[in-house]
């Protein structure tokens, strides 16, 4: 893989990252699935509550089971991008996300602060997430 192949590689990762951000707070379910491997692997368990979730689909219905009726707000900063090869890459992401419920939740509002750390593989000419580690490092709740 020569520079602009790997500098290619790296900002179409970027773009998937921002597709899950933006799926994920608009609530596009199906969009946010595709953003995932078939097989893929969501890992939340350093979090209040967590779970290792396996598959796309399962993913999917996982996070919408706890945030559909919230309003979020995901941002992705300072992305560390490694390409290890034409078909896989793994990365660290430093995010914020904002979420906030409706009256009579279980919160009003909840700050996160952390990272995404992330393992990619490029399937049918796509990059997507194959395994997704979320650790934060402050949670202010108010």
């Amino acid at each position: 893989m020569n520079d602009i192949e790997r500098l290619l590689a790296i900002e179409a990762i970027k773009q998937l990252k921002a597709r899950y951000f933006r799926c994920l707070d608009t609530k596009d379910w199906d969009g946010y699935a595709a953003t995932y491997a078939e097989d893929a692997v969501l890992d939340t368990t350093s979090t209040q509550g967590g779970a290792v979730v396996h598959g796309s689909a399962a993913i999917a219905a996982h996070v919408r089971r706890h945030v559909d009726h919230v309003v979020t707000v995901h941002h992705g900063h300072t992305p560390e991008i490694e390409v290890l090869s034409e078909t896989t890459a793994r990365g660290i992401w430093a995010m914020e996300d904002v979420l906030c419920w409706p009256a009579g939740g279980p919160l009003h509002t909840l700050v996160g602060y952390g990272h995404y750390h992330e393992e990619y593989v490029k399937l049918s000419g796509r990059w997507l997430i194959a395994h997704c580690r979320l650790t934060r490092l402050r949670v202010d709740r108010s």
